[in-house]
Formats: C-alpha cells, structure tokens, sequence
C-alpha cells in the first residue's frame, strides 16, 4: 500500500501545479486507483520569504501540522527557499521530508558533472552550496549583474509571463553558467523550471521539481527509504 503524500505548496502556485502535474505522469499507472493520494495546502498567502519582517517557517509549519493532521505521511515544499525553514517544518509535523534541494544535488552528481551551476535566488543558492559540496562537486554561481536579471525573469514569471522573451532571458543565464564551468545546470527555483527544457542547456538540465516527483514517486511506493532527519 502506498504511502500518502503531503504537499506545502503556493509559493508560488503555478510551480506547484507543475510538480503535481509530473507527480502523475511518473507514477506507475494502470488505473485510478494506482496513484498515489496526494493532500495539497497550496498556500500563496504564505508571507513572502523576500520580507525581511515576515515570519515564514511558523506558518509553514503549521501548514505541514495541517496536512499530518489531515493524514500525510510523507511531506514534500514545492519552494527551494522555503527549505530554509525545512528543521522547522519536518519537527513540527513529524513527518518525514522529501528534501527538494538534496535530490536535485543527487541527481546533477549523477550526471557525472564536477561542476554545478544554479539558476536561483542568492538564499537558494546558499542552501544549494552545502548539498552541491557534500555531492564532491563544485559551485558555479550567477554573476551579480545576471543575478538581478534571473530576479526579474521570476517575478515575470510568477505574474504569468511564460513567453519567448523570459524563455531566452533563463536560457542566457543558463549559458552563462556554462560558460564559467558549469558542466551540468539546476533549475533551482521551481519557476524557472517552468520556462526551460533539455534544449535550453548545452549540458544536462536538472528539473528541481521533477526530480522531486521523482522521488517522491519512489519513496510512496516503497522503492526507497524514507528520508532520514535532517
């Protein structure tokens, strides 16, 4: 029997829809019933991690207490920076967590890659050092000044801008990484993984949150452990 999943989600919600819609497709299917059950709090009023005033990690745990209470067993963040509060968030529910920004590492190392770059926000990127490290790869970084580019791009993005012009704007940045030794790219962000595919990159482009449907797949139906504690 398979394991029920918890999804805090809505930070933004187009991301989210996109990781449920690749949780379906890489669930092994042959009728309704062989999906998983997924509870979802997609939650855009969630306060905004850029607000320096704001205090995210309580409400986001609170969301996840929510979704055990609701019957998850297993919990995954459709939001690379929300992981910031991931200790929070996993104590407070007790259930155990798929990590987004952990798998995402795992599987640009087994790309074979030494060096990754990262498409996300300075905090994300933070968060992306240590896993990257603990994989025996280096980090490759946006320059400040496409750092404020790849800023915008997602605030377009998230007001529904998903055109050819913020398409080659992610595409640019992923070719700058590149360029500075970046053998494989992470779409760290999950918006930026709404406007990129394997075409956009001369190396292998690692999809944050389908690896994470990936995992989770793989975690509710048993084929893996569940994640240990942070």
């Amino acid at each position: 029997m398979s394991r029920v999943l918890g999804v805090l989600g809505g930070m933004g919600p187009a991301a989210t829809l996109d990781f449920l819609s690749k949780l379906q497709a890489l669930t092994p299917a042959q009728a309704d019933q062989d999906h998983l059950r997924v509870i979802v709090d997609i939650n855009p009023k969630a306060p905004d991690r850029n607000d320096p005033f704001a205090r995210q990690g309580p409400v986001l745990a609170e969301m996840a207490g929510g979704l055990q209470g609701a019957g998850a067993q297993v919990l995954a963040i459709v939001s690379s920076a929300a992981h910031v509060h991931a200790d929070l968030i996993s104590r407070a529910s007790g259930l155990p967590l798929v990590d987004m920004i952990e798998t995402a590492a795992r599987a640009a190392r087994d790309t074979g890659a030494r060096r990754a770059g990262v498409l996300g926000a300075k905090d994300v990127v933070r968060l992306y050092h240590e896993y990257i490290a603990a994989q025996g790869m280096g980090l490759v970084t946006l320059a400040e000044a496409d750092q404020a580019l790849f800023k915008d791009l997602v605030g377009r993005i998230k007001a529904g801008d998903v055109g050819p012009a913020v398409r080659e704007g992610m595409s640019s940045l992923a070719r700058a990484l590149i360029r500075d030794g970046a053998e494989t790219v992470i779409a760290g962000c999950a918006e930026a993984a709404l406007v990129m595919g394997p075409a956009d990159a001369e190396v292998p482009l690692i999809d944050s949150t389908e690896e994470l449907a990936r995992r989770c797949v793989s975690v509710c139906l048993g084929l893996e452990p569940l994640p240990q504690g942070r």
